[in-house]
């Protein structure tokens, strides 16, 4: 049960790029706790998957003495939904979701670009957690922060864009 949880469904097992499988497979969940339920369910989700994965990453290392395992993909799962409670972090019905106007999907496809590319280019305060926090922690927490920084920026970039073309019109 624990690999099955690290490895989001087991797909972390995926021989090439683990970590993008990860995350694409969790963007569409966390998707769907936006549309069937809101964002703070969808935060809190994170945040309890978040701790419980530090916990059983914890184990895993004891046990198997492997340090951030590249098959354990929860972390990108957390990340992921950092994002989008930050970026949609909007609630909208399944009819909604096309609307490009509302921004939904925009902004879930920008976060999920923008999470992988600071998951894997790792700047910044990102990067130093990787290298430098030990255990679940370092695992999780880079991955923690590249969401809230994905989420972040894709917001601005969203908010950026109304703002240019309410000025070009």
């Amino acid at each position: 049960m624990r690999w099955f949880f690290l490895t989001v469904g087991y797909s972390g097992l995926s021989p090439k790029a683990p970590g993008t499988i990860g995350t694409l497979v969790s963007l569409p969940l966390g998707m769907l706790i936006l549309i069937t339920m809101d964002v703070t369910t969808l935060f809190l989700a994170a945040l309890l998957v978040s701790v419980i994965a530090i916990e059983q990453i914890n184990r895993y290392e004891k046990e198997s003495a492997i340090h951030d395992n590249q098959q354990i993909v929860i972390d990108e799962l957390a990340g992921m939904w950092f994002a989008l409670s930050v970026a949609p972090a909007l609630s909208v019905s399944f009819s909604e979701v096309s609307n490009l106007d509302n921004g939904f999907l925009i902004q879930s496809l920008l976060s999920f670009l923008l999470f992988r590319y600071f998951d894997i280019t790792k700047p910044s305060i990102i990067g130093r957690i990787d290298r430098e926090a030990k255990g679940g922690i370092g695992v999780m927490g880079d991955d923690i922060i590249a969401g809230f920084a994905a989420g972040i920026s894709s917001a601005l970039l969203w908010q950026g864009w109304l703002q240019l073309s309410q000025w070009i019109n």
